[in-house]
């Protein structure tokens, strides 16, 4: 038996390749949609993919199951258990096989039995693989959402993301079953989970990249907890904001994701850019933080290209809004393959990263702002210069400047009505600089400035700290 994970570190998001090597079949479990990485790699083990399947409808990512089935010409596997609005509106139309709790797939001296484990969603399920060719007993779980590193999937999810409304108790103690259900199962199967560290799709996952049943039965916190309750108030206690981006994934990935071919962005001419500027479109500049603040196009997006473009574009970019991008054309069509991982493929095109200083050469409208180091800002901050903390709201009760507003990057346009109406100068901060950026651009597309951003976040800050319900 052959597995292969592939991890994607800017969604912290794992799918599995899992082959039988004498029979040349293969099964791949929670693609995402660039489908290629998995036709590459059963290509290399010299493997057919013969069979495609889902834990669950995701929230995070695009998926490419459906993509994937229909190019390989292999049978697809999705959920049939939980409430009927939960079911695959695609199934019926792609001939899809529905899985239920006990059922099993076979391919090759490779089994794969069905478990049916709710909590994270109703319809969730995990796959528990076993290799005939040498054990009566699985070797491992594909637990998707269920089971991660030092943690369990949200089961908040449907009301916080998808304004399903009074289901997160419920969902927590069908969590809690779930997990008991497990108590048959032995020490030594490992679990291959869904997502790893920094995946919004847990509270504190751990950055290993696999674990087993045995350990987290000693170590993992869910399953420290004998009671229903005190387990339901623990798992719902603390879980961060869901991104926005994460109701429009469960519609997609619902109704069935529509494969598109990736066509080469046209280059914009500066009158082309403003006529879509014009028309609506959001302008997201992938340059550096540097040379963001040293002049951009006003009111453009500082997404600098890596793990931030896919960490904060889905709390940021509106995915029904037509895209422009300030890239060269390799990183340009780079970003737009990420970009399609969380749904935004309303890309018309790009300009270069030098024609941001023709746009400000030739008149047009442009900002700028100061990244200064915190130590060069405490005397503005003590003259009374307003302070606006982007951190998450964790972060400012742990620790902020005295009086300053804290306004998370990720809800900041929404918020900004907070904000005295006058529009002057303001410091804009996180935790170490990498978020300030992003901040400081948006809110001078709003009108404020002069702004200073804190380059060094507050993790350099060397001022007095106010610590939430302390003086």
């Amino acid at each position: 038996m052959l597995i292969e994970r592939f991890y994607h570190p800017w969604l912290a998001q794992a799918s599995y390749l899992v082959a039988c090597q004498s029979s040349g079949e293969a099964l791949v479990v929670d693609p995402h949609c660039q489908i290629e990485t998995y036709q590459q790699a059963a290509s290399r083990a010299g493997v057919q993919i013969v069979a495609v399947a889902e834990t669950h409808i995701h929230a995070d990512f695009v998926s490419g199951a459906r993509a994937l089935a229909r190019s390989a010409g292999a049978h697809l596997y999705l959920s049939a258990e939980g409430p009927a609005a939960w079911q695959y509106r695609y199934a019926a139309q792609d001939g899809a096989i529905l899985l239920h709790h006990g059922n099993q797939l076979a391919f090759g001296r490779v089994v794969v039995d069905v478990l049916h484990t709710p909590g994270h969603t109703p319809e969730h399920l995990a796959f528990l693989v076993t290799d005939k060719a040498v054990a009566d007993a699985p070797m491992g779980m594909l637990s998707g959402d269920f089971i991660f590193v030092g943690d369990v999937g949200r089961p908040d999810l449907l009301e916080r993301a998808a304004g399903h409304v009074g289901t997160a108790h419920a969902a927590a103690i069908q969590l809690f079953e779930s997990l008991q259900a497990t108590a048959s199962l032995p020490d030594f199967l490992q679990i291959w989970p869904g997502h790893g560290a920094g995946s919004a799709c847990g509270k504190a996952l751990g950055a290993v990249a696999q674990t087993t049943l045995g350990y987290e039965r000693r170590f993992g916190w869910a399953f420290q907890h004998v009671s229903q309750q005190a387990f339901a108030e623990a798992v719902l206690a603390d879980q961060p904001a869901p991104p926005p981006y994460f109701a429009r994934m469960k519609q997609i990935n619902c109704y069935g994701p529509v494969a598109r071919s990736q066509q080469e962005l046209p280059q914009l001419t500066l009158d082309q850019l403003a006529a879509a500027l014009d028309t609506g479109a959001l302008l997201i500049d992938l340059r550096s933080s540097d040379a963001y603040a040293a002049g951009h196009v006003h009111g453009a997006l500082n997404l600098p290209y890596g793990p931030m473009l896919l960490n904060w574009g889905g709390w940021l970019i509106d995915g029904q809004r037509t895209v422009v991008l300030v890239a060269d054309r390799q990183q340009a069509a780079d970003a737009c393959a990420e970009l399609g991982l969380i749904g935004v493929d309303q890309i018309i095109g790009a300009v270069a990263p030098d024609s941001v200083a023709a746009w400000i050469a030739g008149g047009r409208r442009a900002a700028t702002f100061e990244r200064r180091p915190a130590a060069d800002l405490q005397s503005l901050i003590a003259a009374g210069v307003p302070v606006i903390d982007v951190r998450r709201p964790a972060e400012y009760a742990a620790g902020h400047i005295p009086g300053s507003q804290n306004l998370p990057l990720g809800d900041l346009p929404q918020l900004l009505h907070k904000l005295s109406a006058s529009r002057g100068p303001v410091i804009v901060h996180c935790q170490g600089g990498g978020r300030s950026p992003v901040a400081a651009g948006i809110m001078a597309a709003h009108g404020w400035g002069p702004i200073a951003e804190m380059r060094d976040g507050f993790m350099a800050w060397d001022g007095p700290v106010v610590v939430q319900g302390t003086a």
